[in-house]
């Protein structure tokens, strides 16, 4: 689905991203793991098409479609070709209602002014349905985040890619996002990037991990070798 090969990335002199490699298959779902300014981020941003590519390579393929090299498709179209983003911070708009929202995220992706917002959308949140009319910035933190989530989900992506999505949450409402995630993955095979500082929701959602430190992927695997000198190693705050 995605492949990654020696990606490179600068902001002015400062080498960011250190020849990192990533290979998403379908239906997987992998967490990257980092303390903050590790490059996770910067990452995900280079995906989207949001930050340059200094070198290596980025490869999209859908099932059925031959490979297209995504670093020549513009960040518009990105998400037209299956990529969701819910971004740190969740970043609605505070002052527009539930249903706005949604329907700004069908506009950004061209789907059409009077395009109809997904049943499954409103099938996985159903009080957003109760609350569609309701200004954005009411809702509670866990509704916040499942309007973020919703609106990435309205387009129906292939590939969902979540930065730090339980950032400022208690352990409760940290297990729940962990739990609605595992469901879209499991039960509904969508294929989930994640980007975390909390290896315990990386071992929770993610089948496999990559760990960046100071921009270079230090350890990759299946999620069961991220194990406690892993994380002293390269995740303890000194």
């Amino acid at each position: 689905m995605l492949r990654l090969r020696s990606v490179n990335q600068f902001y002015g002199n400062h080498h960011i991203l250190w020849d990192v490699d990533l290979e998403l298959s379908p239906g997987s779902c992998t967490g990257i793991i980092g303390q903050p300014g590790m490059g996770k981020t910067t990452l995900v941003n280079c995906i989207m098409g949001h930050l340059p590519v200094n070198s290596g390579s980025m490869i999209w393929q859908q099932a059925g479609s031959p490979p297209e090299n995504l670093l020549m498709q513009p960040a518009a179209t990105r998400a037209r070709l299956g990529i969701g983003y819910v971004p740190q911070g969740r970043q609605i708009f505070s002052q527009l209602s539930v249903e706005e929202n949604l329907q700004i995220a069908l506009l950004a992706g061209q789907q059409g002014r009077h395009c109809a917002i997904p049943s499954l959308v409103y099938d996985l949140f159903p009080m957003l349905w109760q609350q569609r009319h309701q200004r954005s910035g009411m809702l509670s933190l866990e509704q916040q985040q499942h309007l973020a989530l919703a609106r990435a989900l309205a387009l129906q992506p292939q590939l969902l890619m979540l930065d730090e999505p339980t950032e400022g949450m208690s352990p409760w409402l940290e297990e729940e996002t962990g739990n609605l995630l595992h469901r879209l993955n499991r039960e509904f095979g969508l294929t989930i990037l994640l980007l975390e500082q909390r290896v315990s929701v990386v071992r929770h959602v993610a089948r496999n991990f990559l760990l960046l430190h100071r921009g270079r992927n230090v350890a990759q695997g299946h999620v069961a070798q991220l194990d406690e000198n892993m994380v002293d190693k390269w995740l303890a705050v000194s």
